[in-house]
Order: structure tokens, then sequence, then C-alpha cells
């Protein structure tokens, strides 16, 4: 894989890592959602004007636009299972930005990704 399709399938990655950070930020402004017949409409309008879920819906779109362009230069085999870099992303994010716990279990779990997509990239 070269430089140039790297970089479109990281961005699709990273897009779509930080579209989950910010659908999580909009979450958490409206809390917990519990729907049923009276409150759909007004829950629906709620998600729709919080400007990090608008974002992350627009991060959504781009990265679905880049991560195509970058599987149409690579195998999937290859491509797909690079998604896995979204969690160590979002798990870092989740902590940096949303104060979510990083406990060793997590960091183990990570470490592992982060070997099997070297391994993987060096295929």
């Amino acid at each position: 894989m070269n430089l140039n399709t790297f970089g479109f399938i990281i961005t699709g990655i990273l897009l779509n890592a930080l579209a989950q950070l910010l659908l999580k930020k909009g979450t958490n402004a409206v809390g917990a959602i519990h729907l049923n017949a009276e409150n759909w409409f007004h829950t629906g309008v709620q998600l729709a004007t919080q400007l990090p879920i608008i974002g992350g819906l627009s991060c959504y779109v781009i990265s679905v636009v880049v991560w195509i362009i970058g599987l149409s230069r690579v195998d999937v085999s290859i491509a797909y299972p690079m998604l896995s870099i979204g969690y160590i992303v979002n798990a870092l994010g989740a902590w940096y930005f949303l104060g979510e716990v990083m406990s060793l279990q997590r960091l183990l779990a990570i470490g592992i990704i982060i070997i099997g997509v070297a391994l993987l990239v060096k295929s």
C-alpha cells in the first residue's frame, strides 16, 4: 500500500472515529433516549438540532466518500481490518474529551490491536 492510499484509508478511519465522538457528545447533551409514541418527534428534533450530532453525521458522509476512494486502491482484506484503528482513536478520544475511564484491560486491548494492525500493514 502506498502512502497516498494509506492516507485515504486512515482519513476515512479518523473521520469515522470523530463522528462517533461527536455523536456521543451530542447524545450526552440530550441525555438517555427513551422513545415512545408521545416523544419520538420531539426527541428527533432535539437530536437533529445538536451541533455535535450534525457534525458527526457530516463526518460520516465525508468518511464514506474517502473510504470508497481508499477501498478502490487496496484489497478489502487489508482495508477492512484497519478499521480497528478507529477503536484505538475512539477509546483515547473518549478518555481525553469525554472523561471515560481507561482501564488496564482497555489499554491491553489497544496494544493487541496495534500489534495486529502493524502485522497487517506489513503483509
